[in-house]
């Protein structure tokens, strides 16, 4: 049974001691960026306590329909019983050793079989950033080139300075390292035609969709366009590995890189990821050439046996059912009811879900139409109110009748305070400070 959600002025006074002792041993609160107390209005519960399925609690013991959990991360539900036994059974066995474990081979062919390229290779790391970085790393090898061309329209590729060099918060790296990435704007074949010119670009590295599909032939295109310029063409999946419809973006779109990158929905929140590719390019990082060495991927916990297990429980379900096309049908599902309940508020071109199903977000503009982080809090403070805490609508198999019935309720609420601070202002309706960017320069 849902509890009422916290009161709307804020947590309790223990967990607000527990918010300040976060502050004082972690900077900003938080270990991830996207979690930190600035993405989230002053109401929303500082620390969670657990998860099941969709739902999460909270240290005051407030239950909530969560989206959005572990970045993206969670597709089937917090504690899905196959995970966790996995998990369990690998624990129990020893979860690093000396050797290379029969489970590293076993998770290598399940997730080149779950891909569908048994001709490639795999190396599994513990976070999406080493993935990309190794892939970089090749790819440099590879070509002989130093530079890194990156899809500017798309967020994030690693924590690494070659792309946070690219960013508002590029304090602490060289400019020489922050020379050596360029971007692309996606979509855009001849941008990308004269940036590859000169052919002195190693990779060219994107997602491959965020939102909006592309126009026909992109991805031909640039299949085309780094094979006529010797170019390593690199596909992050971080967010549509096992979260698209198809099992992948190579799936679903026919994609065909030279290397490609898998982490968060790998593990369902626990720790892997993984480059993957062509055999001869992986093998550069590996024994069987007479080229200068690779340090492809090397890591303590590279293949620690929880994450490798989690792994391989994930894609055996995702061999099963298509984990984002039952996840996409249920966003699509939501979608439409929330934007019913914001034309009934009148507020359907200010606040309303947009995207597709698989990774379904809210929109909060203001009565000029433009992009509103004031508003933005004023909604999220209303949706944490009725129970559904989240920075987007991002949801998992877990998400059933009964979170959408109250997340609907929900919004309900929200729209109807967001309609009056279209009419008369924000003022006196959010209490606390406006949400803000994680790309900023300054706090």
């Amino acid at each position: 049974m849902l509890v009422d959600g916290p009161d709307r002025h804020g947590p309790s006074d223990a967990a607000r001691a527990l918010q300040r002792r976060a502050h004082r041993a972690i900077p900003g609160g938080a270990h991830t960026y996207a979690k930190g107390d600035d993405q989230f209005p002053l109401n929303a519960p500082p620390l969670l306590v657990r998860g099941e399925g969709a739902r999460v609690w909270d240290s005051d013991g407030n239950e909530y329909v969560e989206y959005g959990g572990g970045l993206r991360a969670i597709v089937l539900g917090h504690g899905h019983p196959r995970v966790v036994d996995a998990v369990q059974r690998a624990i129990a066995e020893g979860t690093n050793f000396a050797r290379p474990s029969v489970l590293e081979v076993e998770a290598a062919e399940d997730l080149l079989a779950f891909l569908d390229r048994p001709d490639w290779m795999v190396k599994f790391t513990k976070n999406g950033s080493d993935a990309n970085s190794s892939a970089i790393r090749l790819a440099r090898a590879a070509t002989g080139r130093d530079l890194v061309a990156i899809c500017r329209d798309q967020p994030f590729f690693s924590v690494e300075d070659w792309f946070i060099g690219t960013t508002p918060m590029d304090a602490g790296i060289p400019s020489a390292v922050r020379d050596l990435t360029v971007g692309f704007p996606y979509d855009d074949l001849d941008a990308l035609r004269d940036l590859l010119a000169d052919r002195t670009v190693a990779a060219v590295v994107m997602e491959a969709a965020k939102y909006d599909d592309p126009s026909p032939g992109w991805f031909e295109g640039v299949r085309r366009l780094c094979d006529d310029t010797g170019t390593v063409f690199v596909l992050d999946e971080m967010i549509t590995g096992v979260r698209w419809p198809g099992r992948t973006a190579m799936g679903h779109y026919g994609i065909h890189p030279d290397l490609a990158t898998y982490g968060k929905a790998l593990g369902n929140g626990f720790s892997v990821s993984a480059v993957t590719g062509r055999r001869e390019l992986m093998e550069l990082g590996g024994l069987d050439h007479d080229r200068p060495r690779v340090f492809l991927a090397s890591y303590t916990h590279g293949a620690e046996s929880t994450g490798l297990a989690a792994c391989r429980a994930v894609t055996a379900v995702g061999m099963e059912t298509d984990i984002g096309a039952g996840i996409a049908a249920r966003g699509e599902a939501l979608r439409a009811r929330l934007n019913e309940v914001s034309r009934a508020h009148g507020v359907e071109e200010h606040f309303f879900a947009w995207g597709p199903g698989q990774v379904l977000v809210f929109v909060t503009r203001d009565a000029d139409g433009e992009p509103s982080q004031v508003l933005r809090a004023l909604a999220m403070q209303e949706l944490i109110a009725g129970g559904v805490l989240g920075t987007s609508l991002v949801m998992s198999l877990a998400h059933g009748d009964a979170e959408h019935a109250l997340t609907v309720a929900a919004w309900d609420r929200a729209a109807a305070v967001y309609a009056r601070a279209l009419e008369d202002g924000p003022d006196g309706l959010l209490h606390g400070h406006p949400t803000n960017q994680v790309w900023r320069r300054y706090n």
